[in-house]
């Protein structure tokens, strides 16, 4: 242990984490910037930071204010001691409604003071993007702003007064009249007026370095309004007092179509006089589908508010009378405001993607102009672009001029670098040339900070200094961010990593095959770091859990890139800090859906386990539940699935095989099918004669079926039901019942082959021909991988995928589809399964024919009508079908049959076997009590409980007492004239 460490474990009561894992969590932030910190303290209270302080100033070691790190200059990050206030310094400390005001601590997260404010009418005016998870004290830091500051200002504007440690332990309260001002800043001030008065451009969105025009005798000496934005370089913030504003009662969103960006800039400026609460533009590079939105090739979203809906409507017209459009839209709907709103909000992530997949950096992302000359601007900007033969698609706050854009730099070459040097150069004087800022939001940090010269004068950058000398004369604080720069091309993160290719296992075609442009992907931006979801939303459920950075898809991602780099994280794929990460990953997929850049958490952790444990022993669990199919195979081979039954209902059996197994204590083991899906399908499927097959295939009927159907159907489309490993021994009911509706609707329904048959199906897919090789190929099951991948064991993953291949080629000559009952199963095929074989081209070819139960009735059955249930339904859509597959089908199927309400997001928490393995269970649990077990028990007696995946079955029985239904399940008890639940033994 360190000197310093020992001396901070001493004079602070909050935690001290000098360790790889607390060190490589806050690397970076959302910036092109890496920093590698010495350690990092979670202070407890003000007097934590003071004793923090002291003890950094006593040893000459810079500190580094934290929040929710989605800072995209850089300022996030330090080589020192980084102080995370997000741990216990992040409470609401009052709410006065009267005085519409509210006392907060610095690590408060934005949404929760909307929501506390929200029960007396009022909210927070500034509302950036990442309002889910950045917190008050880097908004403060950064002067943050947001889509509705055209109506409330920045944050500098909703500021009263600020608590505040120096770097010298002084503790100041600032506010107007100079009232906390650190000795000397006065005096400077005074001595520069004019100056002052001259030097800073007037724009409402003027971020870039310190706003000392805020303390001149005109604007009443604010001490606190001008320490905003000071991004962590004059002091520590512990408290805040913030005003509030009354919100709208009633809103509505014009959204302007136009032809293109530079259009819909030029009419922004023009919307300014009829007082909208934003005016947000983007283009349709950013859209992923314009469907929702009116025609054009770049829209503005201007929202308005009122007393009343009438009145928020009213002004919504005479915004689009006035606007110029090619096309508008009104929204009043909140759900649909909701949606729109999200496009916007995720552009930042969004952005980082090119339309042909290439990267896209931040770096100079937030530069603001004066909103008239906003189109002028872009002209020039885009001709920028062009003639250094780069891309970036502008979005952002059009009515405030401030303009976003992700750029598709070079920041791994030295060519590359070279040329994003040359170019933020010559983007800052044209900045200034419109008269701009550099920055218009999100700071200068390291990004930037190099540049301020060009924007204020040499004359004027020296008085920041000498500020910042009257504020920290240690230079303690953020060394090298604002003034004192480091070059803008400095510490970037890229430069880190690797630049041979890494061996890996999984194809990673979006990434081009490069496993670190794929953690690449993790641009920090945090959306995995909410502590709530609504709606559908998956991300991040292990974090929402443990509130741990650790366990958000974000924490992973910057642990797999400290692996990659090897600075930090120095044993590679054998990182026990990485693997401890991972191992509360629930491959639940969310992150590939919720995150907006498409970071895919489940596959890197498989891919990180196959490396891990090449050679070595595994867990338990990979080899009891890891390999499930093998073992399930066997038992049905040797009919003892009732022994088994019956053993595991045996106390001290149960246990001991729990704790072989690596099962956790607290779960019950799944009973299992006496007869198993095939089984019966065997026995009430085969047709009793068809003259149409050879000796060979009546012979081995029972051994064989290539795609067997039901031979009294002549008519309806062939589809090919997938006997998943769950269907198949664990609920073999769902695949009855599936069969059942499949054929109600006039479907043909044929299992896939058990025997590799070199010759393809004859006719019409009915019948097969056999040779006498085939026979002597011996069985197989055709099975997805999915346990094998979640656990890692990817070899035998491509083992049992190839087998698959090779069954299933009969079916591959057809057009038939292969409906999958198991979502996990059919994210599996469809994403699994070609990444991993991404070197055969069946692969694909598969992937692309697997549909949902619901996907194939609708495609397949466009004309039947399902039988009506007209009860309302309950449960969670299952995880992976929200992330990969989709479930619009399954929400118009029910719809069809009159199953009434939505279901809700998130993740049951069982997730395959993370929620059986030793040591998850209570993580499990908290997932399921996030959204599932309390949607249950809230909802109406007569509800029908939906759960089309297995695990989510389970978990219900096991942690809910309930019984949940596949949907075909439901559907064909309907059929059947009873849609009442079943108790149906297995």
């Amino acid at each position: 242990m360190s000197e310093l460490e020992q001396a901070l474990r001493k004079a602070v009561r909050g935690e001290v984490a000098f360790d790889v894992t607390a060190r490589a969590l806050v690397t970076m932030d959302a910036s092109n910037h890496r920093r590698v910190p010495l350690g990092v303290v979670a202070p407890r209270d003000a007097d934590d930071v003071a004793a923090a302080l002291e003890v950094c100033r006593t040893h000459g070691v810079p500190v580094v204010a934290r929040g929710g790190g989605t800072s995209i200059a850089g300022q996030a990050t330090g080589t020192g001691v980084v102080l995370d206030f997000t741990r216990h310094m992040n409470r609401l400390v009052s709410l006065d409604p009267e005085a519409r005001t509210a006392v907060v601590q610095p690590g408060l997260v934005l949404d929760r003071l909307q929501e506390a404010a929200a029960q007396h009418g009022l909210r927070f005016g500034p509302d950036p993007s990442t309002h889910s998870r950045c917190t008050l004290g880097g908004m403060i830091g950064n002067n943050s702003c947001g889509s509705h500051s055209v109506a409330w200002g920045t944050t500098a504007d909703s500021v009263r007064e600020l608590d505040v440690i120096t770097a010298r332990g002084a503790r100041l309260r600032l506010g107007p009249g100079w009232a906390g001002a650190p000795e000397g800043l006065r005096q400077l001030v005074e001595s520069e007026l004019a100056l002052l008065r001259t030097g800073f451009p007037d724009l409402p969105r003027r971020i870039s370095g310190y706003a000392l025009d805020a303390l001149l005798p005109e604007k009443g000496a604010d001490v606190a309004r001008s320490f905003c934005g000071s991004e962590g370089t004059l002091g520590v913030l512990t408290q805040a007092e913030v005003r509030l504003v009354e919100a709208p009662r009633a809103r509505a969103l014009a959204v302007l179509g136009y032809g293109d960006e530079g259009a819909a800039a030029e009419a922004a400026a023009g919307l300014l006089p009829y007082r909208p609460l934003t005016v947000e533009g983007m283009a349709a590079d950013l859209v992923p589908s314009a469907a929702a939105l009116p025609t054009g090739g770049a829209w503005l979203f201007v929202e308005t508010g009122g007393e009343t809906p009438e009145e928020a409507r009213a002004r919504a017209e005479a915004i689009v009378r006035a606007a110029d459009a090619g096309d508008a839209a009104i929204v009043t709907d909140p759900a649909g405001q909701r949606a729109l709103w999200r496009i916007r909000e995720d552009a930042a992530g969004t952005a980082t993607r090119m339309p042909d997949g290439s990267e896209a950096w931040p770096g100079w992302e937030d530069c603001a102009v004066p909103p008239a000359r906003l189109g002028a601007y872009l002209r020039d900007f885009r001709a920028l672009l062009a003639a250094h033969r780069l891309r970036g698609t502008p979005y952002g706050h059009f009515g405030d001029g401030c303009i976003h854009v992700r750029i598709d730099f070079d920041l791994v070459t030295e060519a590359g670098v070279a040329r994003y040097r040359r170019f933020a150069g010559e983007l800052a004087d044209l900045v200034v040339a419109h008269g701009g800022s550099l920055s218009g939001e999100h700071g200068d940090g390291l990004a930037r900070a190099e540049l301020l010269p060009r924007m204020y004068g040499p004359e004027l950058v020296g008085v920041f200094e000498r500020a910042k000398s009257v504020w920290d004369p240690d230079g303690l604080l953020n060394p090298g961010v604002l003034v004192r720069p480091a070059p803008l091309d400095s510490h970037l993160r890229f430069a880190a990593l690797p630049r041979e290719p890494v061996e890996v296992a999984f194809g990673y075609p979006a990434d081009g095959g490069d496993f670190p442009a794929a953690v690449r992907r993790c641009v920090g931006v945090a959306k995995c770091r909410t502590t709530t979801v609504s709606g559908p939303a998956v991300m991040c459920p292990s974090f929402r859990a443990t509130g741990e950075e650790a366990h958000s898809t974000r924490g992973r991602a910057r642990l797999l890139h400290e692996m990659l780099a090897g600075e930090l994280v120095t044993d590679g794929w054998r990182s026990r800090e990485v693997r401890d990460a991972l191992d509360l990953c629930l491959s639940c997929k969310g992150c590939r859906s919720d995150c907006p850049v498409e970071v895919d958490m489940a596959t890197y952790k498989a891919e990180f386990l196959h490396h891990h444990y090449a050679g070595r022993r595994r867990p338990a669990a990979h080899y009891s539940m890891g390999r499930l199919p093998q073992w399930l195979r066997w038992v049905s081979r040797t009919r003892t699935a009732g022994l088994l039954n019956a053993l595991t209902g045996i106390g001290p059996l149960a246990r001991a095989a729990k704790r072989l197994a690596g099962i956790a204590p607290e779960r019950t083991i799944p009973r299992l099918a006496r007869e198993p899906f095939t089984r019966w399908w065997d026995r009430h499927r085969v047709p009793r004669t068809d003259a149409t097959r050879t000796d060979a295939t009546r012979t081995d009927a029972r051994r064989t079926d290539a795609t067997r159907t039901d031979a009294t159907r002549t008519d309806g489309d062939l589809v090919i039901l997938w006997p998943d490993t769950f269907t198949e021994h664990l609920s073999p009911s769902v695949g009855r019942a599936a069969v059942r509706v499949l054929e109600a609707a006039g479907l043909r329904v044929a299992l896939p082959p058990t025997l590799h048959l070199k010759r393809p199906p004859v006719g019409d897919g009915r019948t097969v021909a056999l040779d006498p090789v085939s026979l002597l190929r011996g069985r197989g099951r055709v099975c997805c991988g999915l346990t094998y991948v979640s656990t890692g064991q990817l070899d035998r993953a491509r083992a049992v995928m190839r087998r698959t291949l090779d069954l299933m080629e009969p079916v591959l000559e057809t057009a038939a589809p292969v409906v999958v009952l198991e979502p996990s199963c059919a994210a599996a095929l469809r994403t699994d399964l070609p990444a991993l074989i991404h070197d055969d081209p069946r692969a694909a070819r598969l992937a692309a024919r697997v549909l949902t139960f619901a996907e194939t009735l609708e495609r397949h059955a466009p004309h039947w009508t399902p039988p009506r249930v007209d009860r309302p339904a309950t449960g969670q859509t299952h995880c992976h079908q929200h992330a990969v597959l989709g479930d619009s089908a399954d929400r118009r199927l029910r719809a069809a049959a009159g199953l009434t309400g939505d279901l809700v997001g998130g993740c049951c928490g069982l997730a395959g076997d993370f929620g059986f393995e030793r040591g998850h269970f209570e993580i499990s649990r908290t997932c399921a009590e996030e959204q599932l077990l309390p949607a249950v028990r809230e909802a109406p007696e007569d509800a029908v409980l939906l759960a089309d995946g297995f695990s989510c079955r389970t978990q219900l029985e096991q942690l809910g007492g309930v019984r949940g239904r596949h949907l075909a399940e439901v559907l064909a008890a309907s059929l059947e004239g009873d849609d009442a639940p079943k108790e149906v033994s297995p």
